[in-house]
């Protein structure tokens, strides 16, 4: 870059390509307008072109002239200036206009535009991934603006990859080992046709599920001077804060939409570039776009220029910025071939897994996509990881008291074998959750019975209908002390159950202290108290930030709950197996529709305490029948979430001893948790 930058973009189709020059993003004119040469400045379908001179912060973009023929898949604009895919920057300030973008009319001034940033110039101060296997990691999902643009929550920088560093302190204290940052990637916020009826403001794209580039950061989480061009290195501050305080970093990936919607939507990128390369479309009719993803178009990911893109796009999140993995937003997307067909073998997926760059990444999909394919079992690969849905299905439901999944509830505690072993996978490789950013808090699941959305503009119909929820009484918020003790007592449940279960537990940022989006499970449009972490609640539930605290301790303290492999025929010196199942009495599992209790022995295997778990979801207390230990031995309670704190659970090496009595008697909707001593 010392002598120049070379810009280079793809368009096959295109008859003419420019490249523009701006001194500043809302110039009216470029300064500088360099044509191509359709023989001396194009390889291929690649046009480029070296400037000398040119370096760091130069602001630039595209004009494209090709044929606009939408029935032929071609909709090329030469009024609209284009951002270039490999943008590492993106800069655009309040001129931008998503509007200009749409209408046949210039956009020069109101366009975003792309940021030459020299990659090279960081220093990583030695730092280096804590490279934690995922069979010993806490996943905590959160959103980059909204975990720290409250008030509340006394940083400097609110809202902003700065901001999340100075709550490091507080992400050690409870114990998580992996940050999941909701899409990162450069998206329009302000991509919303709807207001809120409420307040009649003009809502926006809070969540960032509607990329652009997939190589530039979010600028709205940087604290810069945009308008003297300032591109600090924020986000490679934050993943080197995080790996020095022994936290990884995963990004929440977007890859099967862009935010440039369907046929009346804006030309802002690909569209202007070579729409029928970069999305799907109709086959019987182009100028109409293949929508799998919801969002008006679906990226044609497994065609060449397509999955070379993904790729380089990863390889650069790896290589340059030192993330430490990637969630795929409706992965099985990835999976549908140019025609939108599921392929056995996609070649993107099986690039990703096998790529030397990616070798040490996580990967992670969410295995379904929005028009009904549904692979949460059946993911194509090996070495992926996946959301398991199934997992956060029957959890809720088993407890909110419903019937017939207590063998259900069994394979998921003891690691799903029954979705993943047939594909040799490890129980590691479900990632188990109960809540994420996509649906009710943890506080709303207990609190509300029905989603509460009116505030999205659409009359209360987006957001799922199937919640598996309930309000225990009154919908919403109430100071009814026997409600208001059943729902954090629920809580804990999920909690524990999440902890002591086979397979990598995933939480939701603010869970642990009862964050309420008020009812709403789809608030990807909120930027506001209904999206922002309320940090007054951690002094208000510190009781219960406690409990996540020690649970998550317990399940690091406790190797048995963090197995590698799944249960098989593996039994200790004692004859004991790996697992043992239960009902109120011992060996004698109650598998019937009508059964609510489920318990398990887990055999420390000489090395570790065996741990006997009780889930009544009953009711009704009820006594349980305990193992018999050696005489030396007995039963210690770490966990019963009945109790009121301090006692629902106990720190580290201060555990109860239960009488040697052949029951423990377990309070109605309740988990208990013992350790053999």
């Amino acid at each position: 870059m010392e002598d120049g930058v070379n810009f280079s973009v793809f368009s096959r189709t295109a008859n003419s390509v420019e490249l523009l020059l701006f001194r500043q993003y809302d110039d009216p004119e470029p300064f500088q307008i360099i044509r191509l040469h359709p023989y001396l400045n194009k390889t291929f379908h690649y046009w480029h072109v070296f400037v000398e001179g040119a370096s760091q912060s130069q602001i630039y973009a595209y004009r494209v002239d090709g044929p606009f023929e939408p029935a032929r898949g071609h909709r090329f604009n030469r009024n609209k200036v284009l951002l270039d895919p490999y943008s590492r920057g993106v800069v655009y300030g309040k001129n931008w206009s998503r509007n200009d973008a749409i209408h046949a009319e210039d956009n020069c001034r109101s366009a975003m535009k792309s940021l030459v940033v020299d990659s090279a110039q960081y220093n990583w101060e030695g730092v280096k991934s804590p490279n934690h296997r995922l069979s010993d990691s806490i996943i905590y999902e959160l959103h980059v603006r909204g975990f720290t643009r409250d008030p509340s929550s006394k940083v400097r920088y609110p809202g902003s990859f700065d901001g999340v560093i100075e709550k490091i302190p507080y992400l050690k204290e409870l114990g998580v080992t992996t940050l999941e940052l909701l899409p990162v990637h450069e998206f329009d916020f302000s991509e919303s046709a709807f207001t809120d009826p409420n307040t009649g403001l003009k809502l926006s794209n809070f969540w960032g599920y509607n990329s652009i580039v997939f190589f530039a950061p979010h600028r709205r989480f940087y604290v810069a001077d945009w308008e003297n061009m300032e591109y600090l290195t924020g986000f490679r501050d934050l993943v080197k804060a995080l790996h020095r305080a022994d936290i990884e970093l995963i990004l929440d990936v977007v890859f099967n939409h862009t935010c440039e919607g369907n046929e009346t939507g804006p030309t802002i990128c690909f569209k202007g570039l070579e729409n029928s390369v970069y999305y799907m479309l109709e086959p019987g009719d182009p100028s109409r776009y293949r929508n799998y993803s919801g969002c008006g178009n679906t990226l044609n990911c497994n065609h060449p220029i397509v999955r070379r893109m993904i790729l380089d796009s990863l390889r650069y999140w790896v290589e340059v910025m030192h993330v430490d993995g990637f969630r795929f937003d409706l992965a099985s997307i990835l999976s549908r071939d140019e025609q939108g067909r599921p392929m056995k073998d996609p070649p993107l997926l099986w690039e990703i897994e096998s790529d030397p760059v990616l070798q040490k990444a996580k990967v992670i999909a969410e295995a379904w996509d929005a028009a009904g394919l549904y692979q949460v079992g059946h993911f194509p690969g090996q070495r992926w990881a996946e959301w398991n849905g199934r997992y956060r299905d029957d959890i809720r439901r088993f407890v909110k008291g419903d019937s017939g999944l207590a063998g259900t509830v069994a394979a998921r505690v003891s690691g799903s074998a029954d979705l993943y072993l047939h594909l040799e996978r490890e129980p590691y490789q479900s990632i188990n959750f109960v809540t994420c950013h996509d649906g009710f808090t943890l506080n709303d699941l207990v609190s509300y019975s029905e989603k509460h959305n009116r505030a999205n503009g659409e009359d209360n119909r987006d957001g799922t209908n199937d919640n598996a929820s309930s309000n225990y009484g009154i919908e919403g918020s109430t100071v009814e002390p026997d409600i208001e003790n059943l729902r954090v007592r629920q809580i804990k449940n999920f909690a524990a159950i999440l902890l002591i279960s086979q397979g990598t537990p995933m939480l939701l940022a603010g869970d642990e202290f009862r964050r309420s989006q008020q009812g709403n499970n789809n608030a990807y449009c909120q930027d506001n108290e209904i999206s922002w972490v309320d940090w007054t609640l951690l002094e208000q539930h510190k009781n219960l930030f406690r409990f996540f605290k020690n649970m998550i301790r317990f399940r690091k303290s406790h190797p048995v709950l963090r197995r590698t492999q799944y249960f098989f025929e593996e039994k200790d010196d004692r004859g004991w197996p790996a697992i043992a199942w239960h009902g109120v009495e011992l060996a004698s599992p109650d598998w019937s529709h009508d059964s609510h209790t489920l318990a398990f022995t887990l055999s420390g295997l000489a090395i570790d305490n065996d741990i006997h778990v009780i889930l009544n979801m009953w009711t009704a207390g009820l006594p349980f029948e305990l193992p018999v230990l050696e005489k030396e031995r007995h039963w210690y309670r770490s966990v019963d979430t009945f109790l009121a704190s301090p006692d629902d659970i106990a720190e580290q090496d201060l555990e109860i001893r239960v009488p040697d009595a052949e029951k423990y008697f377990a309070g109605p909707r309740s988990v208990v948790v013992l350790i053999s001593k």
